[in-house]
């Protein structure tokens, strides 16, 4: 059974005055661990991955990996436009002791179908590490098809994709074309149990980093084939996965973990900025009939 299976939180990285608090990224580890979320993922688009210089990234996984000690999968987002760059990240999180690697299409750069397979099986070939796809088309302004990903996945070490289009019909079409064991995780909350429930195996999450148990608890149940129960978590916390959005993510996830009292400050990083004064209102009344604040 892979490894890569249930909530996986894509974690903040908290600041305090522009620097990394790493005595809040460890507090906030241990509130993932304690609430029983299945895996910890630094340095992804919510970790804010792409303002963190490279001695930074290496030093949110290093700690990740420490602090965590085991306890839980550590899956290490390595990716980048530029091949080279990646395969040096994704070697650094071997080193430092990742379970694996969540690796995201090249951004900006726009490569051909036949351009992702070569990158993806580039690094694949260069770190002996396993590596889970990352599609986020939203953010990254390339798509990647299903029959590349079922390509992909004939690569032995690349073990799984991270899919975060929120098309059902892609998710379908993902599953259908690759092998059993190959671990296909939801990138977006609001689709996650539909994907576990069509044969998915988890969702890296942002609604984990401030309800860790809630998200756990629904991928438990959905996994398990609970239906009702999973239904019941889903409707409960569906304002909260949608408050999560009301600006740029991470940026409400990070003022709701400061309003929680776990992080120092929510301050994202530019060109990121604070949420105006109307959604942060909505917010709150979220976690307040939540009962969160």
């Amino acid at each position: 059974m892979t490894p890569f299976r249930g909530a996986f939180v894509a974690i903040v990285t908290p600041f305090i005055d522009g620097q990394l608090d790493e005595q809040g990224l460890k507090d906030l580890i241990e509130f993932q661990i304690s609430n029983g979320t299945h895996g910890i993922v630094p340095c992804g688009t919510t970790g804010e991955s792409a303002t963190l210089s490279h001695a930074e990234h290496r030093r949110v996984v290093e700690l990740t990996i420490k602090t965590v000690n085991g306890r839980v999968p550590v899956l290490a987002g390595t990716g980048s436009n530029s091949t080279s760059e990646t395969i040096e990240l994704t070697r650094h999180a071997k080193e430092a002791g990742a379970a694996g690697a969540l690796v995201i299409t090249p951004y900006y750069n726009k490569p051909s179908q036949e351009g992702l397979y070569q990158h993806f099986k580039t690094v694949a070939e260069a770190v002996e590490l396993p590596l889970i796809l990352y599609n986020v088309p939203s953010r990254t302004a390339i798509d990647m098809a299903a029959t590349t990903v079922a390509r992909c996945a004939e690569v032995d070490n690349i073990v799984g994709i991270k899919e975060a289009t929120g098309d059902m019909n892609r998710a379908c079409d993902v599953i259908r074309r690759c092998p059993k064991d190959f671990a296909v995780l939801s990138g977006d909350d609001f689709t996650s149990l539909s994907l576990v429930l069509l044969g998915g195996t988890g969702v890296i999450s942002v609604t984990s980093n401030v309800h860790p148990k809630g998200m756990s608890d629904l991928m438990n149940a959905g996994l398990a084939g609970d239906v009702a129960k999973a239904r019941e978590i889903q409707y409960r916390l569906f304002p909260l996965m949608g408050a999560m959005f009301y600006d740029t993510n991470p940026v409400p996830a990070k003022k709701a973990l400061e309003l929680m009292g776990k992080i120092k400050s929510g301050a994202p990083r530019q060109p990121l900025w604070h949420m105006g004064e109307e959604p942060m209102n909505r917010m709150k009344a979220v976690l307040k009939e939540m009962n969160m604040i």
